[in-house]
């Protein structure tokens, strides 16, 4: 019998994550000036900065190219963070090959068919509730969230409170 995403979860150190329709709800607005602007939910901001300080390794891979997305996220404490990449299983493999992770332990979200390959290739793939058809084929887990609107908060709060660290996150505060 196969496992469930949640006994995967156990062994989940690793996100990596997709940007537009994943942390974003993957609309554009298009200003007067060409500049492409997107739209976060600060609840997926809290668990990403959660994870990070529960020692998990985030990593962003996005085809999408904007300054404010990575000022973004690098105040949330993300450092790894990949921007303007149409293929990612090449920025896949040299991740997990530096910092040596068994993909088996990294859980990826991804919504559009660039993320197909590399998803494939890890241990627990998800994606929003608004994938598209070919990605939730290929799903261990479908958040019951759309992208840009907490579905990377629903699977790093999955995550460590399967691990027991999602309420501990802040001890010293309860």
């Amino acid at each position: 019998m196969a496992e469930s995403y949640k006994e995967i979860m156990n062994n989940i150190n690793t996100f990596i994550f997709d940007v537009d329709g994943v942390l974003t709800d993957g609309k554009l607005h298009i200003s007067n000036d060409g500049e492409l602007l997107r739209q976060m939910h600060v609840k997926d901001g809290y668990a990403l900065k959660a994870a990070i300080d529960k020692n998990f390794r985030v990593c962003i891979i996005s085809g999408g190219k904007n300054d404010g997305v990575r000022e973004r996220l690098k105040n949330l404490g993300i450092t790894d963070i990949y921007l303007g990449i149409p293929h990612k299983m090449d920025i896949f493999k040299e991740y997990i090959n530096k910092h040596n992770i068994d993909s088996q332990h990294i859980l990826y979200m991804g919504d559009d068919i660039p993320d197909y390959w590399v998803m494939k290739e890890v241990g627990l793939p998800t994606c929003p509730q608004d994938a598209v058809p070919e990605i939730k084929t290929i799903c261990r887990y479908i958040s019951h969230k759309n992208g840009g609107n907490g579905a990377v908060r629903d699977v790093i709060e999955q995550v460590l409170k399967v691990q027991n660290k999602w309420l501990r996150t802040y001890d010293a505060t309860l």
